[in-house]
Protein backbone atom coordinates (compact mmCIF):
# COMPACT_ATOMS: atom_id res chain seq x y z
CA UNK A 1 0.00 0.00 0.00
CA UNK A 2 1.15 3.49 -0.97
CA UNK A 3 1.70 6.09 1.86
CA UNK A 4 -1.22 9.30 1.77
CA UNK A 5 0.29 12.85 2.01
CA UNK A 6 -1.66 12.06 5.74
CA UNK A 7 0.64 8.86 6.67
CA UNK A 8 3.74 11.25 5.68
CA UNK A 9 2.53 14.14 7.42
CA UNK A 10 2.16 12.00 11.01
CA UNK A 11 6.15 9.77 9.88
CA UNK A 12 7.26 13.73 10.09
CA UNK A 13 5.69 14.15 13.78
CA UNK A 14 7.37 10.90 14.70
CA UNK A 15 10.63 11.89 13.28
CA UNK A 16 10.35 15.49 14.76
CA UNK A 17 9.52 13.72 18.07
CA UNK A 18 12.59 11.63 18.43
CA UNK A 19 14.60 14.79 17.40
CA UNK A 20 13.91 16.45 20.70
CA UNK A 21 15.86 13.52 22.34
CA UNK A 22 18.45 12.88 20.64
CA UNK A 23 21.55 12.48 21.96
CA UNK A 24 19.89 11.86 25.42
CA UNK A 25 18.75 8.49 25.30
CA UNK A 26 21.74 6.30 26.55
CA UNK A 27 22.75 3.58 24.44
CA UNK A 28 19.34 3.18 22.94
CA UNK A 29 18.49 5.24 20.27
CA UNK A 30 16.14 8.17 19.92
CA UNK A 31 12.52 7.36 18.55
CA UNK A 32 9.23 9.41 17.73
CA UNK A 33 5.74 7.50 17.99
CA UNK A 34 2.59 8.84 16.47
CA UNK A 35 -0.59 7.11 16.76
CA UNK A 36 -3.58 8.05 14.61
CA UNK A 37 -7.17 7.14 14.94
CA UNK A 38 -9.97 9.04 12.46
CA UNK A 39 -7.80 11.65 11.71
CA UNK A 40 -6.95 12.33 15.23
CA UNK A 41 -3.69 12.27 17.19
CA UNK A 42 -4.43 10.03 20.16
CA UNK A 43 -0.98 9.38 21.23
CA UNK A 44 2.78 9.84 21.07
CA UNK A 45 5.98 9.66 22.90
CA UNK A 46 9.69 9.84 22.16
CA UNK A 47 12.42 7.72 23.72
CA UNK A 48 12.81 8.90 27.49
CA UNK A 49 16.10 10.64 28.74
CA UNK A 50 18.19 8.11 29.51
CA UNK A 51 16.57 5.24 27.21
CA UNK A 52 13.02 4.65 29.10
CA UNK A 53 10.45 4.49 28.55
CA UNK A 54 10.13 3.86 24.80
CA UNK A 55 8.49 5.83 22.27
CA UNK A 56 5.79 3.34 21.60
CA UNK A 57 5.41 2.70 25.01
CA UNK A 58 4.36 6.36 26.19
CA UNK A 59 2.52 6.95 22.55
CA UNK A 60 0.40 3.54 23.59
CA UNK A 61 -0.46 4.34 27.15
CA UNK A 62 -1.73 7.81 26.27
CA UNK A 63 -3.95 6.40 23.31
CA UNK A 64 -5.45 3.47 25.63
CA UNK A 65 -8.05 2.03 23.87
CA UNK A 66 -8.46 4.50 20.81
CA UNK A 67 -5.24 2.10 19.96
CA UNK A 68 -7.55 -0.49 18.30
CA UNK A 69 -7.85 0.02 14.68
CA UNK A 70 -5.56 3.29 14.68
CA UNK A 71 -2.11 3.26 12.25
CA UNK A 72 1.31 3.67 14.62
CA UNK A 73 3.92 5.99 13.16
CA UNK A 74 7.53 4.56 14.51
CA UNK A 75 10.83 5.69 13.39
CA UNK A 76 12.79 3.10 13.76
CA UNK A 77 11.30 -1.01 13.96
CA UNK A 78 9.45 -1.41 16.89
CA UNK A 79 11.90 -3.96 19.33
CA UNK A 80 10.90 -8.09 19.38
CA UNK A 81 12.60 -7.82 22.66
CA UNK A 82 13.37 -6.11 26.02
CA UNK A 83 16.94 -6.06 27.38
CA UNK A 84 15.41 -5.25 31.03
CA UNK A 85 12.50 -7.92 30.27
CA UNK A 86 8.89 -7.19 29.69
CA UNK A 87 6.94 -6.59 26.85
CA UNK A 88 8.62 -5.97 23.87
CA UNK A 89 7.43 -2.39 21.57
CA UNK A 90 5.96 -5.01 18.63
CA UNK A 91 4.40 -7.42 21.49
CA UNK A 92 2.77 -4.20 22.95
CA UNK A 93 1.60 -2.93 19.66
CA UNK A 94 -0.25 -6.49 18.87
CA UNK A 95 -1.90 -6.13 22.11
CA UNK A 96 -3.05 -2.67 21.65
CA UNK A 97 -5.06 -4.14 18.05
CA UNK A 98 -3.25 -1.15 15.73
CA UNK A 99 -4.47 -2.06 12.27
CA UNK A 100 -1.51 -0.81 10.73
CA UNK A 101 2.36 0.50 11.42
CA UNK A 102 4.45 1.97 9.40
CA UNK A 103 8.13 2.51 10.33
CA UNK A 104 10.62 4.26 9.04
CA UNK A 105 14.21 2.77 9.52
CA UNK A 106 15.08 -1.02 10.23
CA UNK A 107 17.27 -1.70 13.56
CA UNK A 108 19.58 -3.99 13.12
CA UNK A 109 20.23 -4.46 16.75
CA UNK A 110 19.91 -8.16 18.35
CA UNK A 111 16.60 -6.56 19.93
CA UNK A 112 14.94 -5.96 16.81
CA UNK A 113 16.27 -7.20 13.74
CA UNK A 114 13.55 -7.77 11.78
CA UNK A 115 12.12 -10.02 14.27
CA UNK A 116 9.63 -7.08 15.63
CA UNK A 117 8.14 -6.47 12.02
CA UNK A 118 7.72 -10.04 11.37
CA UNK A 119 5.93 -10.09 14.74
CA UNK A 120 3.56 -7.65 13.86
CA UNK A 121 2.96 -9.36 10.01
CA UNK A 122 2.35 -12.40 12.07
CA UNK A 123 -0.31 -11.31 14.18
CA UNK A 124 -1.88 -9.91 10.81
CA UNK A 125 -1.05 -5.87 11.31
CA UNK A 126 -0.20 -4.13 7.78
CA UNK A 127 3.26 -2.98 8.20
CA UNK A 128 4.96 -0.79 5.87
CA UNK A 129 8.79 -0.20 5.95
CA UNK A 130 11.11 2.22 5.20
CA UNK A 131 8.59 5.41 4.90
CA UNK A 132 10.48 8.59 4.86
CA UNK A 133 13.54 6.69 5.62
CA UNK A 134 16.11 9.30 4.21
CA UNK A 135 14.48 11.72 6.22
CA UNK A 136 14.64 9.86 9.51
CA UNK A 137 18.27 8.01 8.41
CA UNK A 138 19.87 11.36 10.51
CA UNK A 139 18.71 10.67 13.89
CA UNK A 140 20.26 6.76 13.60
CA UNK A 141 24.11 7.84 12.08
CA UNK A 142 25.76 7.74 15.57
CA UNK A 143 23.47 4.26 16.79
CA UNK A 144 25.70 1.75 16.52
CA UNK A 145 23.71 -1.50 18.11
CA UNK A 146 25.04 -4.53 19.43
CA UNK A 147 24.29 -7.31 16.87
CA UNK A 148 24.95 -10.13 18.69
Amino acid sequence: MESTEADLVAMRRAIALARRNLGRTGDNPSVGCVIIKDEQVVGEGATGLGGRPHAEEIALDQAGEYARNATAYVTLEPCARRSAGGLSCSERLVLSGVARVLVACDDPSALADGHGAARLRAAGIELQLGVLAEEAAGLYIAYRPATS
